[in-house]
């Protein structure tokens, strides 16, 4: 037998956790089985004043299997689920993976070509959706593969109806193929025909934000799920008994895997609130004991910029993760000092099943001194990480380069698109375009995306540099930094800031508050003081639309990008 090699960074893995740990399951359909056996009336799902036990979930969800496959739905085919954070979605998800079918996460905010774009070219034959989106999705739909529309009520399963929530407690008329909740009852008791699934078979098709081009489809199979559930469980240390908030959008590839899957997987409880509000998810976090989390940054600065929030909404909390972009520092030291709770980094994509390098719980990330990012952890079991130069080679400990992944969570390619797979995924390497070093003892730092260094009189400026500084002003909420053509410095430095509820701050206070902390040719000329920045719906900032919008001025007012519904 071979001992598998420990990498560098294993010393900092979480007690038990080892390099290279194995699945244990054929399917997602096989482990779900599996807990049910386990514990059949442990609570599965909390939704408000709503809950329903791994029991429950499961009769529900064979009733809607049978549902779908009545409906001709079959092994490979794929399904849209265009619906926000509610249990119907968890339900939808073990319908199809009973199936052998796949599920198409669909953003609930798109609309009309955004939504028919993935459908079209994922080939979908069914969707389910809000009844409040019936008419409209219709419309959208016409001479599309899609031959079945079923909906369903984001009321349904709790009876608090939270005005926060719900505008009101009306009812549109369901879909042309049914009521979700009428046809669990309806097929109750029935189950769908059993297949045996492999880890090759595509559990999620999960699009790109397509920030660096049109969206592409990862195809999320069974096996890079169950590699990601299995790793990140045993490295956050989840156990029976614990409660997970679904506080990124299930739609996401953070979501449907480290929000759900891992809840659904584990003898643990799902809670979900609907989709994003601060406030609702503050009270969920008490209401409900939540243990874990992850989340985006953007959610967390929402909570931290409630005055009503306090340690007791956290008191329950094991562990806190972000994904989606490093955090700066100062943001995690005023989250801490407030809360008293760390948040961890986390790093993952679309292409690698969400969550592959994370800081170990109990452990505080350091931070690069060259550039004062903060780490995002050290890879997790079953990846090999490593940076490579623009011709694919490594570099040595400490140098820059581009962060290459590979193992079996990274997706086997994108939907029908060979030429962007070999691209990205070269001999199944992934690369990913983030500009990254990895220290002696295996911390990863993102520097940034390649795509986004800034080249300003031939010296290079990191975004992320720049934009840490900046959070240590105590006015600013959020910060993006971008360069803009400048016909004398090749590039200028411009930064576009919001600031907190209350508090105030000029241009010239930010540019000089800059000018004490970094080299003279990384701070920002120009700052832009924006009501919001422009995000995609997981909350990450986009960037490329920030490079779009002219800089005009050199101290702008408080106008300019506000959030995008893209995305």
């Amino acid at each position: 037998m071979t001992v598998p090699e420990v990498p560098p960074w294993g010393a900092l893995f979480p007690a038990g956790v080892e390099a290279e740990m194995a699945v244990g399951h054929h399917s997602l359909a096989d482990a779900w089985k599996a807990r049910v056996v386990k514990a059949p009336d442990a609570p599965a799902l909390r939704y408000f004043d709503g809950a329903m036990s791994a029991r429950e979930a499961d009769s529900a969800s064979d009733a809607l299997a049978a549902a779908f496959e009545a409906r001709g739905t079959r092994r490979g085919d794929r399904v849209g689920v265009y619906l926000q954070n509610i249990p119907q979605y968890a339900m939808v998800l073990l319908a199809l993976w009973k199936l052998g079918a796949t599920a198409l996460g669909l953003n609930p905010m798109y609309r009309r070509h955004e939504l028919r774009r993935l459908i079209d070219d994922a080939g979908a034959v069914g969707l389910v959706c809000a009844d409040a989106d019936v008419q409209e999705t219709l419309g959208t739909l016409g001479g599309s593969t899609v031959r079945w529309l079923i909906s369903t009520s984001a009321l349904d399963y709790q009876s608090r109806d939270d005005p926060r929530v719900f505008a009101t407690t009306d009812r549109p008329a369901p879909a042309p193929d049914g009521d979700l909740v009428a046809l669990i009852r309806e097929f109750a008791g029935a189950r769908p025909t059993p297949v045996a699934l492999t880890h090759d078979d595509v559990a999620l098709l999960t699009y790109t934000s397509g920030t660096t081009g049109p969206p592409k489809g990862a195809m999320n199979t069974h096996g890079n799920v169950l590699n990601v559930v299995t790793t990140y469980r045993a490295w956050t240390g989840l156990a029976d008994g614990d409660v997970v908030l679904a506080l990124a959008p299930l739609f996401h590839i953070t979501g449907s895997v480290v929000n759900a899957a891992i809840s659904l997987l584990t003898n643990t409880t799902l809670v979900l609130a609907d989709r994003f509000r601060p406030d609702v998810v503050l009270d969920a976090f008490a209401e409900h004991r939540v243990t874990f989390t992850i989340g985006s940054i953007t959610a967390y600065n929402a909570l931290c910029g409630l005055p009503r929030a306090e340690r007791e909404h956290f008191a329950s909390v094991k562990a806190l993760y972000s994904g989606g972009a490093p955090i700066p520092p100062a943001t995690v030291e005023r989250f801490q000092s407030r809360f008293g709770v760390y948040l961890h980094n986390g790093y993952g994509m679309t292409e690698t099943t969400s969550a592959v390098i994370a800081v170990p719980p109990g452990r505080r990330a350091p931070v690069h001194q060259p550039s004062g990012t903060l780490s995002i952890g050290v890879p997790l079991p079953n990846i090999t990480a490593r940076v490579v130069d623009v011709q694919g080679r490594p570099v040595a400990s400490g140098e820059q380069g581009e962060l290459e992944l590979s193992g079996p969570q990274v997706v086997p390619g994108y939907w029908g698109n060979p030429e962007a797979t070999e691209h990205t995924m070269p001999r199944g390497r992934l690369r990913t375009g983030d500009g990254a070093i990895i220290d002696e003892q295996g911390w990863v730092y993102l520097v940034d995306r390649l795509k986004d260094q800034i080249n300003v009189s031939g010296y290079k400026v990191w975004p992320r540099e720049v934009e840490d500084v900046l959070y240590e002003h105590p006015s600013v909420h959020e910060a993006a930094v971008v360069g803009h053509p400048d016909d004398y410095r090749g590039e200028t430095v411009v930064a576009y800031v919001s600031l907190k509820s209350g508090r105030s701050a000029t241009a010239e206070e930010l540019i000089a508050f800059s000018r004490e902390r970094l080299a003279a040719y990384k701070c920002p000329r120009l700052v832009h003081l924006v009501a919001d920045l422009p995000k995609t719906q997981t909350g990450k900032i986009r960037r490329a639309e920030l490079r779009q919008t002219p800089p005009t001025g050199s101290n702008p007012s408080a106008t300019g990008p506000t959030p995008s519904a893209k995305d």
